[in-house]
């Protein structure tokens, strides 16, 4: 079954940090999840590079806009296999098959009696691409700002509009009837409460400046960048080319985004689908912020996070993992180098990496490398196969609605029962008192592992796959099929290495 999965297109006028970086590993890590339940999966990502903030940041680089974008979306397209994140495509909307999409898109919203011509006048946010009412705006001194601090302008000029208001009643019934598809479930309140607070009619073009899709049949307009930035998920997809395409097989799709962006995506964007007489987003799933030592991250505070720093410094998958193991995915987080070593130190190092290297050595040292296939069962063991049956169960509710911190916390709290599981049945006495059950108890023990690691490899990719190269696991079985089942051959060990270094601050 498809599943189409994006991260936002990232806006080019600075560099990448953390935020995007969170982003993108969210997607890979839902992406490869529904790669194990064997779906065609599709991961789009990409760039924004048009508006009146990339043509200013362009100006004061010295660069023409054109090659101002080029140089900025490669930093962007570097940084995802930095990630150890796997696309299938990256879209820029300076593209021609972007803007080719938008235009064709754009025509048959005026052609449906969606889009007129009228004088826009109000405030407006260079930085946030946005307009405001005033009174969602703060007064600072003689001007105003908005609630996250930037500055706003009074624009007044010609501009086409998009009939939002008409969609207010068909977006509140569609969610009404369709709850799940906003989450967290905060969000999805905020969504409808801005809906039922009255939509206006929203401006869609500008004529101050000119970098920008060109409207159709009007060459003093550009497109707003959100009409053209938010239509890169069918772009690029193959739209309006329906046949043979993958737009038929792929959409609608899941967008990952941050919670600032939400209201582009949960209300304009569907509104502009629904007009286009197109389908709306699958879901829609607006995570939180970083802060950084308790501190918001800004660039004049000089603490914004660098992702290439922070990785080369602490490990590509101990940073993929403290980010969606150390907050519930959808609510803010610290950032924090304690919160780092403590969570690496005592779930990876501790926990997994412990667990994996003690058996593996004692099975090289004790049993030649080698535990043959048993299914002599007593209780306790039962227990703990009944338990890892409930956890995985539970690990895949929770991938599945986007519960990335939930999923983690039942793998954990399966490896840390595993290792008491250890303890209990103390294989190194019982190679001196009863050579069978150590054999029953060891398969039992590689078997949790390495269920466990594949229920990890979504996340931890590359640590994952040198556990498995450990336990010499068939990397073409790697499936959730017949996951519940234990593995049916016996187990080799080879070359057990420490995977997860202590992190000593």
């Amino acid at each position: 079954m498809p599943f189409y999965i994006t991260t936002p297109i990232y806006y080019v006028n600075d560099v990448p940090h953390i935020g995007h970086a969170y982003t993108t590993i969210a997607c890979d890590i839902l992406s490869r999840f529904q790669k194990l339940n064997n779906q065609d999966v599709f991961f789009l990502s990409g760039t924004d590079e048009h508006g009146q903030k990339v043509e200013k940041a362009a100006l004061n680089s010295s660069t023409t806009s054109k090659k101002f974008v080029d140089q900025m979306s490669e930093n962007f397209k570097k940084l995802i296999p930095f990630l150890g994140c796997e696309i299938n495509d990256f879209i820029r909307t300076t593209e021609k098959r972007h803007i080719e999409g938008v235009q064709f898109f754009w025509q048959k919203l005026k052609k449906n009696n969606q889009i007129y011509l009228s004088n826009y006048e109000g405030w407006y946010s260079i930085r946030d691409e946005a307009f405001y009412v005033e009174s969602d705006l703060i007064k600072d001194g003689n001007d105003y700002k908005t609630s996250s601090g930037s500055t706003v302008e009074w624009v007044k000029e010609k501009s086409y509009f998009f009939k939002l208001s008409k969609w207010q009643d068909k977006l509140i019934e569609y969610y009404e009837n369709n709850p799940e598809l906003i989450s967290p479930k905060s969000r999805y309140n905020e969504v409808l409460s801005f809906i039922k607070g009255g939509l206006k009619d929203l401006s869609i073009s500008r004529t101050t400046f000119s970098w920008g899709v060109p409207v159709p049949e009007d060459k003093e307009h550009v497109m707003y960048v959100w009409i053209d930035a938010l239509c890169n998920y069918i772009t690029a997809l193959g739209y309006p080319n329906k046949e043979n395409s993958s737009f038929n097989r792929y959409w609608p799709g899941v967008h990952i985004v941050g919670k600032d962006i939400l209201r582009f995506h949960a209300v304009y964007w569907p509104a502009f689908l629904m007009a286009a007489e197109l389908d709306p987003p699958k879901k829609i799933f607006a995570h939180g912020w970083w802060t950084n030592e308790g501190n918001k991250i800004s660039k004049s505070l000089g603490n914004v996070i660098d992702p290439y720093s922070i990785i080369k410094e602490y490990g590509l998958d101990q940073i993929r993992y403290f980010l969606f193991r150390e907050i519930p995915f959808g609510n803010d987080g610290d950032f924090s180098k304690n919160a780092i070593s403590k969570r690496v130190n005592a779930d990876l190092s501790n926990n997994y990496g412990n667990l994996v290297q003690r058996i593996s050595t004692f099975i090289i040292k004790n049993c030649n490398g080698r535990i043959n296939q048993t299914l002599n069962f007593n209780k306790v063991d039962n227990k703990l196969i009944k338990l890892f049956e409930e956890k995985f169960k539970n690990y895949h509710e929770q991938m599945s609605i986007q519960q990335i911190d939930k999923a983690l916390r039942s793998i954990f709290d399966l490896l840390s029962e595993t290792n008491v599981y250890v303890d209990s049945q103390a294989p190194w006495t019982l190679i001196k008192t009863d050579k069978e059950r150590m054999k029953v108890v060891l398969f039992l023990i590689c078997n949790i592992i390495i269920k466990s690691t594949i229920m990890l490899l979504p996340v931890i990719t590359e640590s994952s796959t040198k556990v498995l190269k450990i336990f010499n696991y068939n990397f073409d079985c790697i499936s959730f099929n017949n996951f519940n089942k234990l593995l049916d051959h016996d187990i080799e060990i080879s070359n057990p290495k420490p995977i997860f270094p202590r992190i000593n601050l």
